[in-house]
């Protein structure tokens, strides 16, 4: 009954950390953060650096900049991710499809860069790259895996850039990240009682940080490198169960597992980004991405339950490495207006036979575009839109009876972002 219970409360808590989300490297780490990279679809990402964003993408661009910069950004998104059950779903009980999961999510970022000589810029930005949330129906039939899941990273970023010579620059930044993670899944009661529920929620604080070089050949071309690390963030909190049945509640009681903390250790992702910039003429420019996503350590969750008997395990969700190309070309219309299009491409974080629906991803094909207009000399106002198709994603999962079977596919699944940002020079 101990290994039972012990596998259970694992199994429970990891299976409902959400990993799904929009262009974001088949994971849950975003390129969108109401930047004006929304309407690139991210192309350029480390090698653009025409604004204060540049804080984040590559700090080495903060002392290209020629003024000090202000750049604030608002942005929505919608999430259409919907399940379709087939013939083969078997749940005690049945169940519905769950409605939309993800539905609308609000987010934004502040960056500022003061120039504080013509070589040395500072800069500070705060932002979300990392998380998103997913609520199904009380009744749907993955409710025995994952009902509601909350896990999000907010990051401030200080971050300093050096201009060697005109066409050499370099920076880093901290990247300073706070973790929140809130967790709920249906248990099984047998059929005895109704089900009961179990909940998991903690915060805590992670550390890593952001390299970068930015190399400027000749006026108009420029290339980017950037290496985003890790960040482990470690929740500890002891999982809260109600509504359990007589049973469950002492075999619970007799390993001490209703009042031990569970500690969960994940990674997220390191990343490398290389783009390259180049004005055509002076009223087209391209541009383009190459990266790399380290997901195959993100799904290697380390766990532990402090009993008396202490239990520590890595569930491995079979996560792969990540892919990511971009596109896009930026048009100079008048000296007022300036308009961006972008497509990209993210391989997927899991082949079909390991997805699950706790962790609804796949590859993600991307369309943007956006405009950005000069209300003044020192004042711009952008908005921006991407799409990002996930397509139909099959699932087949089956976790003892309990649990039950949960067959078919997250069809048509789709995201919108939009974007509003104000750029201010000083």
């Amino acid at each position: 009954m101990y290994k039972l219970w012990t596998g259970t409360l694992c199994c429970l808590v990891i299976a409902v950390v959400f990993v799904c989300g929009p262009a974001w490297a088949g994971g849950i780490m975003l390129y969108q953060f109401g930047s004006p990279d929304v309407g690139y679809a991210a192309a350029g990402y480390a090698a653009r650096a025409q604004d204060a964003s540049t804080v984040f993408t590559n700090p080495a661009g903060m002392s290209r900049l020629e003024s000090s910069q202000f750049l604030g950004g608002m942005q929505a998104l919608y999430g259409d991710l919907k399940f379709s059950p087939n013939s083969a779903t078997s749940v005690p009980g049945g169940g519905n499809d769950g409605g939309v999961a993800i539905g609308w999510s609000p987010g934004g970022s502040l960056f500022a860069v003061h120039k504080l000589n013509q070589d040395v810029s500072f800069g500070l930005g705060v932002l979300s790259y990392f998380g998103l949330s997913q609520k199904f129906d009380d009744n749907w039939v993955g409710r025995y895996y994952v009902q509601k899941s909350t896990l999000v990273g907010m990051t401030l970023t200080p971050a300093l850039s050096y201009k060697v010579n005109d066409w050499l620059f370099l920076g880093a930044s901290l990247n300073l990240m706070y973790g929140y993670l809130n967790d709920q899944a249906v248990v099984n009661n047998a059929g005895v009682l109704p089900d009961g529920q179990l909940k998991y929620k903690d915060s805590t604080v992670g550390y890593g940080a952001n390299l970068g070089v930015l190399l400027e050949p000749k006026k108009g071309t420029r290339f980017g490198l950037t290496y985003l690390s890790e960040v482990k963030l470690d929740f500890s909190d002891v999982p809260e169960f109600s509504g359990l049945g007589p049973a469950l509640q002492a075999a619970l009681a007799a390993r001490g597992l209703n009042t031990s903390s569970l500690d969960l250790t994940m990674t997220v992702p390191q990343m490398v980004m290389f783009s390259a910039y180049h004005e055509l003429n002076p009223k087209w420019a391209i541009m383009g991405n190459a990266g790399w996503q380290d997901w195959s350590r993100f799904g290697r969750a380390e766990v532990g339950i402090n009993t008396s008997n202490p239990t520590t395990l890595t569930a491995d969700s079979h996560f792969k490495d990540t892919w990511h190309v971009a596109l896009a070309t930026q048009y100079t219309y008048s000296p007022a207006w300036r308009f961006s299009f972008g497509i990209a491409y993210d391989s997927s974080a899991v082949d079909d036979e390991n997805r699950t629906v706790s962790v609804p991803i796949g590859e993600i094909k991307s369309f943007a575009f956006g405009a950005q207009y000069s209300i003044a000399p020192n004042l711009t106002m952008g908005a921006a839109y991407q799409f990002a198709w996930l397509g139909d994603m099959p699932v087949d999962q089956e976790r003892g009876p309990l649990a039950g079977r949960v067959a078919g596919e997250f069809s048509d699944t789709i995201f919108h972002f939009f974007a509003l940002n104000l750029k201010w020079t000083y």
